[in-house]
Formats: C-alpha cells, sequence, structure tokens
C-alpha cells in the first residue's frame, strides 16, 4: 500500500517498510523520532545523513513538533516530510498510529534515534509511559534490547531532568547531549549542527556517519 496523505495534507503511514533509494534492498530501519523541543535542525539534518546513507528510515514525531518545526526551520513540516518521501524513501507514521509497525516488537529495527529530545519525552521514555507513537517506539526499542539513542535539549537541567536521563543511561540508552565540539574550529552554524547530529547518528553503530577527518583509523606509528 503506497503513502497516504490526507485532507490537511498530514503525512498517513502505510505498509511499505522502506527501501533503499534506487530500489536497492534495504537493511533493517532505523527508526528516527522528533520532539516538539527546540533543535528542530538537528533531527532534520539527522534524517539527511542516514539518507544520504541509504538507511532505510521510518520516522514519527511528536504534535508539538508540528509547533516547532516552522518556527526553527522557516516551512511547515510536512514540506520536509514531502520530500524525505520522495528522496530517501523515509517512511512516515504519525504520533496517534499505533498500528505502525515501530509499535510491535516483533518488527525488527537497528535501533532508534531521538533528536531533539524534549524533557518530557525523555521522563515518558524514562517511565514507559506511552502517550504517543514515538514514546511507544522508544520503549519497544528499550524492552527489546536495541540500541536507543537520545538527543535531550534543554538548560539549565534541573535534578528532575538529571534523574530521567541517568535512568535511561542506567538502561543502556545513549544520551548525546548537543555539545559542539569547538575544537574543530567550525566556520558557520550549519557545521555545528552537522557536526552534533553526525555524532549522535553514529552511536547507532555507524560509524561512517562521522565525517572522515572524525573517525578511528588506528594507532599512529611511532
Amino acid at each position: 500500500m503506497g503513502d497516504r496523505t490526507g485532507a490537511t495534507g498530514r503525512a498517513r503511514s502505510d505498509d511499505d517498510q522502506g527501501a533503499a533509494p534506487g530500489g536497492l534492498p534495504s537493511a533493517l530501519p532505523i527508526v528516527v523520532g522528533i520532539s516538539g523541543s527546540s533543535g528542530a535542525l538537528l533531527g532534520r539534518r539527522a534524517v539527511e545523513v542516514l539518507g544520504a546513507l541509504a538507511r532505510p528510515v521510518h520516522l514519527t514525531y511528536t504534535p508539538a513538533c508540528r509547533q516547532v518545526w516552522p518556527e526553527e526551520v522557516g516551512h511547515p513540516l510536512d514540506d520536509d516530510l514531502a520530500l524525505w518521501r520522495e528522496r530517501y524513501g523515509v517512511r512516515i507514521c504519525e504520533p496517534d498510529d499505533f498500528r505502525a509497525p515501530m509499535s510491535s516488537g516483533s518488527f525488527p529495527t537497528a535501533g532508534m534515534i531521538v533528536i531533539p529530545c524534549s524533557m518530557r519525552t525523555v521522563s515518558a521514555i524514562a517511565y514507559g509511559t506511552s502517550s504517543n507513537l514515538l514514546e511507544r517506539a522508544a520503549d519497544v526499542t528499550i524492552k527489546e534490547g536495541r540500541r536507543l539513542v537520545v538527543v535531550p535539549r534543554e538548560a539549565p537541567l534541573s535534578a528532575i531532568h538529571l534523574e530521567n536521563l541517568l535512568r535511561l543511561a542506567r538502561l543502556g540508552v545513549r544520551v548525546v547531549p548537543p555539545i559542539p565540539q569547538f575544537y574543530t574550529r567550525p566556520q558557520s552554524a550549519d557545521e555545528i549542527i552537522d557536526r552534533i547530529a553526525r555524532r549522535a547518528v553514529a552511536q547507532l553503530d555507524i560509524p561512517e556517519a562521522l565525517p572522515h577527518s572524525a573517525r578511528w583509523h588506528g594507532p599512529t606509528a611511532p
């Protein structure tokens, strides 16, 4: 069943499990969740990085993401959703679609990244209170023992936030705060965003997401 778009123009889920561009056989999909926290450009770049690597992506978002997206990106979320479907074959799943494959542990994936991840979403994941598809998919990822990466976006962090993040870390979740790497001497905001997104994506056991200069090439000969 192909992609379907409702009368409002919002992308709806379909039964396509995703494929690499050009119809190439796909590996297990990566689940991408984008919350309503500030940092929409990080989520956008992460999708672009995975798409460029021809990694199949199943994507969902929170309702608040639709509000933040145009404020930070400059156009509606639907514009990017349509582009990602066409360019990368990304499967889009709506927040209330609990019939989507990612909501079930029987659907195999190569892990999940939540970028950016609001503190509300951090709390929901930490305590298993799944009120939308993103939170349910993260719950499934944890219970199935798969890699989960969260990119928390908040400052300053309260004791509540830190305790929730610690709870996730103890469950094996990779917590990757969006901290710029100033030692690389970035020349623009876009470069900072790219580096942060790539570093987070690489935590899904995708080292090729890192810039070539940032990869480990083994010990240097004396």
